[in-house]
């Protein structure tokens, strides 16, 4: 009995040791879960749902998830608290902003590992793309646009792994910010294949907490 408890911690350490090195590299910042989640802030978001997305069961399934909203509203940490449980579950996650991966991506163009990259980001059993909206896209004449880069990676993916993606813009304006409205709307048009779409209509939690701040210090807004 002793040597079965003692091969039963080892074994133990090691798969949390393998997790640990998962969340370390699969470029979380932050670690949020979802019992953190202010539920009672966010009225309008079914929370048997969410947790229903804590199974994982669409990344078995190879779904894709979309989060709208407004800035604020919770689509990150719902996002982060997921991939962590993905970690936990010792599924090969990684995560980004979409302004990052793009980022990565025109490096490569610049040092010719292009082609490289995006089969990296290609094999991630599931590759979550946080804040498509927020943050400046650069490029210049002679480069493809965002949108054509982020296509090719999510056809490479289409249907052979699962993807999840945040936005605080409308999903008519991905094609301003992405550079090409054609690519865009094929995009959305893949994803509508095989995602689940999630739409958080309520107020920000970080102007909450911001105005909780200014009361706790004496300060009044006098627009409330």
């Amino acid at each position: 009995m002793l040597l079965e408890r003692v091969l039963g911690d080892g074994a133990q350490q090691l798969r949390q040791r393998r997790v640990e090195r998962r969340i370390a590299t699969c470029g979380l910042r932050v670690r949020k879960t979802l019992e953190a989640f202010d539920w009672a802030f966010q009225k309008n978001l079914n929370r048997a749902v969410i947790e229903g997305l804590a199974t994982l069961g669409f990344v078995d399934d190879r779904e894709d998830l979309l989060i709208t909203g407004k800035n604020g509203t919770g689509k990150s940490h719902i996002l982060q608290a997921l991939a962590l449980r993905a970690c936990e579950r010792e599924i090969q996650v990684r995560y980004t902003r979409c302004v990052d991966l793009i980022d990565d991506l025109y490096a490569g163009l610049a040092d010719q590992t292009y082609e490289a990259r995006q089969r990296r980001w290609a094999r991630a059993e599931w590759l979550v793309i946080d804040d498509v909206g927020l943050g400046q896209l650069r490029r210049r004449d002679d480069e493809p646009t965002a949108a054509h880069m982020l296509f090719n990676l999510l056809d490479r993916r289409h249907e052979q792994a699962a993807t999840a993606l945040t936005s605080n813009i409308k999903l008519s304006e991905w094609g301003k910010y992405l550079g090409d409205a054609t690519l865009a709307a094929a995009i959305l048009d893949r994803f509508a294949m095989t995602s689940i779409r999630i739409d958080i209509d309520g107020p920000s939690y970080r102007d909450h907490l911001a105005k909780q701040r200014a009361k706790d210090h004496g300060i009044v807004d006098d627009a409330t």
